[in-house]
């Protein structure tokens, strides 16, 4: 559907786009591809899986055709915000090397800023559930601190760092860090306590408590704050990109 609309209906005068009979040509080999899977493997596993994504490639089919429709064929959509699908392919062949370059620079630096503010948010998360002393001088500073989006602290970090690769590790990182550090405290704070009656009965000590019992039960809202921060942290990136690291994705949008 997408290939025919693409390939028989002529795009704009104004807005003749390069790579549109390449763009026909993918998606007509995609559909063909498609189809001969399903033929060819109504016998395996694979094609129950193909049945059952049915919707779903078709639902895509549609979102590409009107996609297609509205900018190329019929231009409702001003450009260059709603550019069509073969104008990104396009930007993506012509433009590769500065993609890749950015695409590297963007994963090397969220990376960094989630691994090391999920770390913090753990640790900090399993001393406040399991301390009340550390609850106690922490829980305020995470009160104060929480409510605010990372982005607002953009113009301290830029300032009170020496770059802004570590500013951008900072943010990203409390972004992060923050629903890492409730959820896990949450997690902690809610283990049974006659889980750790049995374990003492039996003769564990602090550590074993905490390593053995605690954290293991914990696991689920921690993996829930690993998701939370994962979407931050992707939001905190191009903005932080976009206003003061040299290479990136959110550094490609602003300035190519």
């Amino acid at each position: 559907m997408v290939a025919v609309l693409t390939a028989l209906w002529p795009d704009k005068p104004e807005s003749d786009w390069a790579y549109t009979g390449g763009f026909a040509i993918a998606c007509g080999a995609l559909a063909l591809a498609l189809a001969l899977a399903a033929f060819a493997g109504v016998r395996f596993v694979a094609f129950q899986r193909l049945q059952w994504l049915s919707p779903w490639l078709f639902a895509l089919a549609l979102f590409f055709a009107a996609w297609e429709a509205v900018t190329a064929k019929l231009g409702l959509l001003p450009l260059p915000f709603f550019p069509p699908p073969q104008a990104i392919v396009e930007v993506v062949i012509d433009d590769w090397g500065r993609l890749a370059e950015g695409i590297f620079a963007s994963a090397r630096l969220l990376a960094t800023g989630y691994f090391l503010g999920a770390a913090v948010g753990f640790v900090t998360g399993v001393a406040i559930g399991w301390s009340r002393l550390a609850g106690y001088w922490i829980h305020p500073v995470l009160r104060f601190i929480g409510p605010l989006p990372a982005t607002a602290w953009l113009p301290l970090a830029f300032f009170v760092f020496p770059s802004s690769f570590s500013a951008s590790i900072f943010l990203i990182a409390l972004a992060t860090g923050f629903p890492v550090t409730v959820l896990t405290w949450s997690g902690v704070a809610c283990v049974k306590s006659a889980y750790y009656d049995i374990a003492r009965t039996l003769g564990a000590t602090q550590r074993f408590l905490v390593l053995k019992v605690a954290i293991p039960a914990a696991m689920p809202h921690v993996f829930v704050g690993l998701f939370m921060g994962l979407g931050n942290s992707f939001a905190v990136l191009v903005v932080a990109e976009m206003l003061g690291v040299k290479a990136g994705l959110g550094w490609y949008l602003q300035w190519a």
